[in-house]
């Protein structure tokens, strides 16, 4: 690719670019009949052959390389002209960059191929005719995504079945890379993006293609990872994220009966995790644990009809029960259940046989959940359902009572919640306890580990 030099070509190129960019064929036609206009740049780096696979005109793109275009162009960044139409989608535009010597495995300064480009926007035929032509599967970037990655994580169902026939491995896994090039973590799988994005029917076929249904690399199991895409944090949470768009005809429901029938484990418990100042650790945590901590109580109605045990602690000894009261809540009413779910789901575990009165390895009870979600309704429901306040009315492992929680002494929120207060003070001058003055009976603000 020659770069214009003098003002010699500078209007009849312009003239070229602006033609090409409006698909006047006949003018690019005309405008390239003498000279070697198709083989120029603009100041920008732009070729009349890139604008044309922008457009997806495979007609102009064989005029152009007809007419001396060089089908190995790059933009600036890196970009070829066969990863500009693999992006746009036209596999005739492909054809022709290919049969021309386009380089189909080349990548731009960020590594991404043609390949990627065109399994990210779902083109099957792009797709299709890059292979064909051996365009390499396992390529990744420094991220770690792959191809197949990047048509999970869309969920472009034809594409991945077109990348699993070629050869793609349905466990597969990003190995991300430091700066220095050394490998990090295993990251995610192709069925573990298909499920947090919402591409159920695509992490079926996934499940069929091979994909391990209860695969922990990612640190989670697809039957964990429903709990927060069915559920996320509401609000600014810190670890909220806007519910998926998803893809299929497959609802997240049918996906989990169908990955148990597949050999999801329905009471797989994490390997991983560590838990830290009254936050929850999912360490130990089974799918039904997840889903009592987002009080989705469909969710675990389902998981128990397919085996699940509902008694099944974390690590630390933390019992469902205490999840659906708001263990681990740090800003209330942002957590992903609503006051009237935790009561729907509380309600449901008492049925099934849950203990009101469960305390857990830091000391944490019902009660302490409620004044961590700032929860009116439940405080009342647990005290009508037996809630022991010999029981509750005791520090937890952080130097916490119910009461001082309410004060405002918790991990990341300092607000005193009047009402709060109240109901506290209430409930425990009905049962004869001594209730310290506001502003006194709360932790040593200097103990290690005090609003972390």
């Amino acid at each position: 690719m020659l770069a214009v030099s003098s003002s010699a070509f500078a209007d009849d190129l312009d003239r070229l670019l602006e033609a090409t960019d409006r698909d006047d064929v006949e003018a690019v036609e005309a405008l390239v009949v003498s000279g070697n206009l198709a083989t120029q740049a603009n100041r920008h780096g732009v070729t009349a052959l890139s604008l044309a696979c922008r457009n997806g005109n495979a007609e102009m793109v064989r005029l152009l390389l007809e007419a001396g275009a060089d089908a190995n162009a790059v933009l600036a960044g890196g970009e070829t002209c066969l990863m500009t139409a693999s992006r746009t989608g036209s596999s005739e535009c492909v054809k022709a960059l290919i049969a021309e010597g386009a380089e189909v495995n080349a990548k731009e300064r960020r590594g991404q191929t043609a390949l990627m480009w065109a399994a990210a926007e779902g083109h099957q035929e792009a797709v299709k005719c890059l292979l064909e032509n051996g365009a390499e599967l396992g390529t990744s970037l420094d991220s770690g995504f792959t191809p197949l990655l990047f048509a999970a994580r869309q969920g472009h169902i034809g594409v991945a079945k077109i990348l699993l026939d070629a050869g793609a491995d349905a466990n597969e896994v990003a190995e991300p890379k430091k700066p220095n090039g050394k490998l990090m973590r295993p990251g995610t799988s192709p069925l573990m993006l298909a499920v947090e994005n919402g591409h159920f029917e695509l992490a079926l076929e996934l499940v069929k293609a091979g994909a391990d249904p209860n695969d922990q690399r990612s640190r989670y199991t697809p039957l964990h990872a429903m709990s927060w895409v069915r559920k996320s944090v509401r609000g600014d949470g810190v670890n909220g994220m806007p519910p998926p768009d998803g893809s299929g005809s497959v609802t997240s429901l049918e996906c989990v009966r169908k990955l148990v029938e597949a050999g999801a484990d329905v009471n797989a418990r994490l390997k991983n995790g560590r838990g830290n100042a009254e936050a929850m650790n999912p360490k130990g945590a089974t799918p039904f644990f997840m889903a009592a901590e987002t009080c989705d109580l469909p969710f675990m109605r389902l998981l128990v009809e397919l085996g699940a045990d509902p008694t099944i602690p974390n690590a630390d000894n933390t019992p469902p029960i205490l999840m659906v009261c708001g263990i681990g809540v740090n800003a209330p009413g942002e957590e992903a259940g609503t006051e009237d779910d935790a009561i729907e789901a509380l309600l449901y575990l008492l049925e099934l046989g849950a203990d009101i009165n469960a305390t857990d390895n830091n000391r944490e009870t019902v009660m302490h959940g409620a004044a961590y979600k700032a929860s009116l309704k439940l405080v009342a429901l647990l005290d009508e359902k037996g809630a022991d306040i010999k029981v509750w009315n005791q520090k937890n492992r952080y130097g916490r009572t119910p009461l001082t929680i309410a004060r405002g002494y918790r991990r990341g929120n300092f607000r005193p919640i009047v009402e709060m207060m109240d109901a506290v003070e209430a409930l425990m001058t009905k049962n004869g306890e001594e209730v310290p003055p506001r502003g006194d009976g709360g932790p040593d603000t200097k103990k290690k580990g005090y609003g972390k």
